[in-house]
Parts: C-alpha cells; sequence; structure tokens
C-alpha cells in the first residue's frame, strides 16, 4: 500500500491514532516522511508501517 504514496498524500499511522492526520512530504525508497498534525515531523520505515490514506473531503 506504501507503494501508492506521493508528496501530498494526507495519511494516519494505524498505531499512533494522536498524531493527527499527516500530509507526506516524501517517499525515498522504504522511508517515507510525513508531517503529521500533532507529531511534527517523522520519517516512517514503509517496510514496516502501512499508512492508511485519509480522504480529502
Amino acid at each position: 500500500m506504501n507503494t501508492i504514496l506521493e508528496p501530498g498524500t494526507l495519511v494516519r499511522h494505524p498505531a499512533r491514532p494522536d498524531w493527527g492526520v499527516g500530509q507526506v512530504q516524501s517517499v525515498a525508497q522504504h522511508r517515507v516522511t510525513v508531517n503529521f498534525q500533532h507529531a511534527g515531523k517523522v520519517v516512517i520505515d514503509g517496510a514496516r508501517v502501512e499508512l492508511m490514506p485519509v480522504s480529502a473531503s
């Protein structure tokens, strides 16, 4: 699923709902950098965590 992520995609971290919605900043191989509402910029190992896309509505 992380293969469809691109900069600008809105996502949630499945194990950290308290972080709120995040916006993907960059994707480099398995590393996904996301700027979350309540956690700031976080680098996610996409090989270990499957981020959940959020609809823009």
